[in-house]
């Protein structure tokens, strides 16, 4: 029984798709010819330096230095140095764009729906970073997140990449043992939370878990509660806790600030399940997370 596509291309999309720019571009840089997907994707595995190098180039990676060279010791696992000698920050990358086009879509489960177009979002990401400067947060701290998906928690990731800070975060839906046996390894300054969340029709309270949470990561110094429908914004339970808006109020009247790092700076801190003792820290590296994201959503979401 033959497979039935769920889904295929037109031809004029095909034509227009970023797919086919690439490989115009290839085309044009490396005089290679390509008579379909197959063959390009053949290539960019026999040719693995010029591959990512055209991933570069064709997407506009922003860098204050250029790399020396692609990769050193490519055959190497561990070992490998990706595009050694240039500096980069993965925030800037993200927020090159500063117009009324829409950048974040967050919808709740009851319905409740926001929107941020680009200039909104780099204005909230220069504003927390601000605040986050102010508190004396620098590069290579860690920033943890507690969060659901809303859009404070990509400012909040966003703020502290600008800053080259390290962000690692788990789901609010946690216990706290859970919470405290991946963050208690990173040693986080501060810590992001909402002050509940939604599931199944339900609102869930988060701060008696963030004060236990609060009690056993003692590198904690503040805990910036993002108040959910409409809570109050005063914790008088937790130590050294504010609101979202009480933080920002904070910040300095400051431009954002992009502090470069090297490509494999770590970007986020992510862990594995757990289910053979504590859960392993699992870093990832600027340089490698933004051309893989550029890669997936230019090339292959188009």
């Amino acid at each position: 029984m033959s497979a039935v596509p769920l889904w295929q291309p037109t031809d004029s999309q095909i034509v227009a798709s970023q797919m086919t720019a690439f490989q115009k571009h290839l085309e044009a840089t490396h005089n290679e010819i390509f008579s379909s997907y197959r063959e390009l994707h053949r290539w960019s595995i026999e040719n693995t330096e010029s591959f990512w190098q055209a991933v570069w180039d064709f997407c506009g990676v922003i860098s204050s230095s250029p790399p020396d060279n692609v990769v050193n010791n490519l055959e190497r696992f561990p070992g490998a140095s990706w595009f050694p000698g240039t500096r980069m920050n993965f925030a800037e990358n993200l927020l090159r764009f500063r117009d009324d086009r829409t950048a974040i879509v967050s919808l709740l489960e009851n319905g409740e729906r926001r929107t941020l177009t680009y200039a909104e979002l780099y204005l909230a990401v220069e504003k927390l970073a601000s605040a986050m400067r102010a508190h004396g947060i620098m590069k290579g701290d860690r920033v943890a997140g507690f969060m659901p998906n809303i859009s404070e928690t990509v400012i909040a990731m966003l703020a502290t990449t600008s800053i080259g800070a390290i962000w690692s975060s788990c789901s609010p839906d946690f216990g706290v043992a859970g919470a405290c046996d991946r963050f208690s390894q990173i040693e986080p300054r501060l810590l992001f939370t909402a002050s509940s969340y939604l599931y199944n029709d339900k609102l869930l309270d988060c701060l008696d878990k963030v004060g236990a949470i609060q009690a056993r990561l003692e590198s904690l110094e503040t805990t910036i509660v993002v108040p959910l429908n409409n809570d109050a914004e005063y914790f008088p339970a937790l130590r050294e806790a504010v609101s979202w808006t009480a933080f920002l109020a904070t910040a300095p009247d400051s431009p954002l600030e992009f502090t470069p790092v090297a490509f494999d700076h770590p970007l986020y801190i992510m862990y594995s399940s757990g289910t053979t003792g504590v859960p392993k820290c699992i870093v990832h590296g600027t340089g490698g997370t933004l051309l893989q994201h550029l890669k997936e959503h230019k090339l292959h979401t188009d």
